[in-house]
């Protein structure tokens, strides 16, 4: 049997698995290991064993840990309380402004945790109840809130790019910062959208009354713009370091989890409750992440030994005769689709062996392209049916909230979200600044 049709028959096999409904790393790993054996008899399994120790040896998948460990603590021990109550005062006055402080809040705390999870449980949590309360409409900021929580897979330290990073070969420093103004671009554009749209139409984002402001003293609101500093001093002992050179990507990830605690120690909220709590997920998480991309690397080899790639670039640049611009945006196009289907792990795993080799044959830069797939990751969260944070949404959101509503509340910012991918596309320089700065320098 020709190469290419054994490729084919196991990705397919592959897509007949997941709908069985097994564990997403299984399933890849499973036919790796069969076909490895099945094409290459004894010795074949030795495949998952090669990339163990490749894992393994592999120096910053630590940060993977310590991100999340951060992430947890500042979820579970109410860190951004504070911090959400700051923007609720500062920014009341302004149409929309407690929607567009919760998109910062959102950016702060995708600067600390890498995970979308985090964001949406706190904005659920602490922002949705007192948006409902101030009268905002429930359609526009439930799509806020699962748009603001897409940003963690983003704004680095994103554990999205971590895994990219390990499956494309790329440095994890180098596509954090590359994540960083694609990010922050995209945040602008929703604080945009929110602000025109609450000035069009001011009852969907009702200020705050003249009486309910002169009621907050001068010295409350500088307190909370004190407590609020928190987050932003976490990040910057963080980041700071690293930036400079001063520290290494792991030894910033260990300082910011050590300032994350050391932090909620300040506040009195670091019990043995959170503690418990964060080291149970953060451990499940993390061995989560390393079975994924264990399979993934697995697959990848039996790719690689099939030529599986060549034949797929003859096919499209020889047979098809497409430019490489439109094989891009045909990859593209492809993600959006199966976002509506798998999540943003499982779509990695999935066309990684194909794509990511494709595109540094077609010239592209892999650090940009990992921006690209990043920001198609966060459409795929928030498209139906399956939309990672359709369905946190639904689970945390109050009963007035029907599904109907969540689905409505997503249309814009998704739109919002296909225009930054436009951007970064048309303007490669707003991913590749940042890191061919830091990293020449």
């Amino acid at each position: 049997m020709p190469n290419e049709y054994i490729a084919i028959l196991m990705f397919s096999t592959m897509m007949l698995l997941m709908m069985t409904g097994q564990r997403v790393f299984g399933v890849i790993g499973f036919v790796a290991v069969v076909a490895s054996l099945a094409l290459w008899g004894t010795g074949g399994e030795s495949l998952g064993f090669s990339a163990t120790i490749k894992l393994m040896k592999w120096y910053p998948l630590l940060t993977l840990p310590m991100f999340v460990f951060m992430g947890y603590v500042m979820s579970e021990a109410r860190l951004a309380d504070d911090l959400y109550r700051m923007f609720h005062v500062w920014m009341g006055p302004v149409p929309g402004g407690l929607a567009i402080g919760t998109i910062l809040l959102m950016v702060l705390i995708s600067a600390m945790n890498g995970l979308s999870v985090a964001g949406m449980a706190i904005g659920a949590t602490i922002a949705l109840p007192e948006l409902l309360r101030r009268n905002y409409d429930k359609v526009m900021v439930t799509g806020v809130i699962q748009a603001g929580s897409s940003l963690g897979i983003l704004i680095p330290p994103s554990v999205v790019l971590v895994l990219y990073a390990m499956i494309a070969r790329q440095p994890v420093g180098q596509l954090w910062l590359a994540g960083l103004f694609p990010g922050l671009l995209m945040a602008t554009l929703f604080i945009v959208y929110i602000w025109i749209r609450c000035r069009i139409t001011p009852s969907l984002g009702p200020v705050l009354s003249e009486e309910e402001r002169s009621q907050i003293p001068n010295a409350e609101k500088y307190r909370l713009l004190l407590a609020g500093a928190l987050p932003l001093v976490i990040f910057f002992v963080m980041m700071f370091p690293f930036v400079k050179g001063y520290t290494s990507l792991v030894e910033s990830s260990v300082i910011g989890a050590v300032a994350t605690v050391i932090g909620a120690v300040w506040k009195g909220r670091f019990t043995r409750a959170v503690f418990e709590t964060t080291t149970r997920m953060t451990l499940a998480i993390s061995c989560m992440f390393m079975w994924i991309i264990l399979a993934a690397l697995s697959f990848g080899a039996v790719f690689d030994g099939l030529g599986a790639v060549k034949a797929i670039e003859s096919f499209f640049v020889g047979d098809l005769g497409l430019g490489p611009w439109e094989i891009l945006i045909m990859m593209q196009l492809s993600y959006l689709i199966m976002g509506m289907f798998l999540d943003d792990t499982a779509m990695l795993v999935i066309v990684a062996p194909l794509y990511v080799p494709l595109v540094g044959v077609l010239g592209f830069d892999l650090i940009w392209y990992g921006v690209l797939y990043t920001i198609t990751c966060q459409i795929a969260y928030l498209t139906p049916p399956f939309g990672y944070n359709l369905f946190l949404m639904r689970a945390m959101a109050p009963k007035e909230i029907t599904i109907i509503d969540i689905y409505k509340s997503i249309t814009p910012f998704v739109l919002v979200m296909v225009l930054a991918l436009v951007l970064v596309i048309v303007f490669p320089q707003v991913a590749l600044w940042l890191p061919n700065y830091v990293y020449d320098k």
